[in-house]
């Protein structure tokens, strides 16, 4: 079965949706934009028409949104608010305790308790049964298995069999996803080692919020088009969850500002 024909169905399996995203997030970016989005809508129209089902209020408002627009872009979050998926599944991307960077953030720093930089496979299955608690939901031990197996399959871009911060942010609405930001404006290890240096002033290990503040300032100013000084406070706020009591390390800050090299 394609991806256009799992749009016919009423209920969306968990492993239907992992094929349904990777096919329509072509360049694997981690989001929909453009004409991917675009083919998503039309393609979701015609599934519904041939399946002789109606569009669901979901969808029509989803139709209705960015069907006119070219500039639009979503990410897994806002396919999952569209698509009819089983329902343990979909609660993984309506956990409240993930409705901000923040949150996401602090929730990182728990379940990374090693700080090694990732969250394996039994680091995640932990995290899944989690939310579902919170959701107040039971599910079996084989079935959490599979859907850990899936998620890694979702979100582990490179294959490694773990997630970095990035991968498995994309459990974020896209607005709410800030890392997005800075995919381009990371650097090289060479690179952001001088960085820290430079703005670790007192040389004792860690940024300090105002240290941070100092560096978040010259990467807007230098990266206008990605980063708005604006949302200054924003992004110090969200990166600053990642500190122990207000000491941000290396390793933390390198999660957002420096690029993998292969």
């Amino acid at each position: 079965m394609t991806a256009e024909t799992h749009l016919q169905g009423v209920e969306i399996s968990a492993a239907q949706f992992f094929e349904i995203w990777h096919h329509y997030d072509s360049d694997g970016n981690g989001y929909m934009d453009g004409k991917e989005l675009q083919n998503f809508i039309q393609e979701l129209q015609q599934a519904r028409k041939k399946a002789g089902l109606d569009l669901t209020p979901e969808m029509k408002a989803f139709v209705d949104q960015y069907g006119k627009t070219t500039d639009g872009k979503i990410g897994i979050v806002e396919l999952a608010q569209v698509l009819p998926t089983e329902e343990n599944f979909l609660l993984f991307f309506r956990c409240q305790q993930l409705k901000s960077s923040e949150d996401f953030m602090q929730t990182w720093r728990k379940y990374d308790s090693d700080h090694s930089g990732f969250i394996d496979s039994e680091e995640l299955k932990s995290f899944l049964k989690d939310l579902l608690q919170k959701a107040n939901k039971q599910i079996e031990d084989s079935k959490l298995t599979e859907y850990t197996e899936i998620m890694l399959r979702m979100f582990d871009a490179n294959n490694d069999g773990k997630l970095e911060l990035t991968e498995l942010a994309r459990l974020l609405p896209v607005q709410e996803n800030f890392l997005i930001k800075f995919q381009g404006v990371k650097m090289c290890a060479k690179e952001f080692n001088k960085a820290f240096e430079m703005y670790d002033q007192d040389g004792n290990g860690y940024i300090d919020e105002n240290e941070l503040d100092a560096l978040l300032k010259d990467l807007c100013e230098k990266n206008k088009k990605e980063l708005d000084i604006n949302n200054l406070a924003t992004y110090k706020k969200n990166i600053m969850a990642l500190s122990d009591g207000g000491k941000l390390y290396r390793a933390e800050l390198a999660l957002i500002l420096c690029a993998e090299e292969n």
